[in-house]
């Protein structure tokens, strides 16, 4: 494992002055990297339904995701036939029939709608959650590959520079990027030199 210090920036030209003051310090740039982390609940995880609404919509509209209406599409076929073959059974005229698959079609569509609001609920319920639980703040992320003795340098070149916060972790560094980091993880923060480090 790795020893990394990171600080977090609001623009990527801040945060690319603070990497210039770490090749100053004497940090290599194969262990320096910078990157962009998304705002909470954005991390690219957990698959959300399709919420964005059709061409044409009203503003403020919210469009209805695919298996939602997948359910509506199936619920409404299976209502089609089971009224087809209930009325067809006792031998009903043709328009009695026909009148049959359309209120099927229609009971069976309003009972897909409901399962997938179910399921719809359910899954955005899960994902408000784990958001919720995210503690990392969006922004440019400078990492740096540390060790023991150079970490309390690369943290004071990142304050100095103007890190909105400054975290440290044991990770893997590849390949000049810290290759584990997890944005959902919450930060473990740097202390003052002194206290309590990695």
């Amino acid at each position: 494992m790795s020893l990394i210090v990171a600080g977090r920036f609001t623009t990527f030209p801040a945060a690319e002055a603070a990497a210039e003051k770490l090749y100053a310090g004497g940090f290599l740039e194969e262990d320096v990297n910078l990157f962009f982390v998304n705002p909470r609940g954005q991390h690219a995880r957990h698959a959300m339904p399709d919420t964005h609404p059709a061409a044409g919509a009203p503003p403020g509209a919210i469009g209805v995701p695919p298996h939602h209406t997948r359910n509506i599409t199936a619920g409404a076929v299976a209502g089609a036939v089971v009224g087809v073959v209930l009325f067809s059974a006792f031998s009903a005229a043709l328009p009695t029939v026909v009148i049959a698959a359309g209120v099927g079609a229609w009971i069976g569509a309003r009972i897909g709608a409901g399962v997938g609001a179910k399921a719809t609920a359910q899954h955005m319920a899960a994902h408000h959650e784990r958001v919720h639980r995210e503690m990392r703040s969006d922004g440019v992320l400078l990492s740096v590959h540390v060790c023991y003795e150079n970490q309390d340098l690369a943290a004071q070149l990142l304050r100095d520079g103007g890190a909105a916060d400054i975290e440290c972790a044991s990770g893997q560094w590849h390949d000049g990027h810290w290759a584990d980091f997890d944005p959902t993880r919450a930060p473990m923060p740097f202390a003052a030199p002194g206290g309590q480090r990695i």
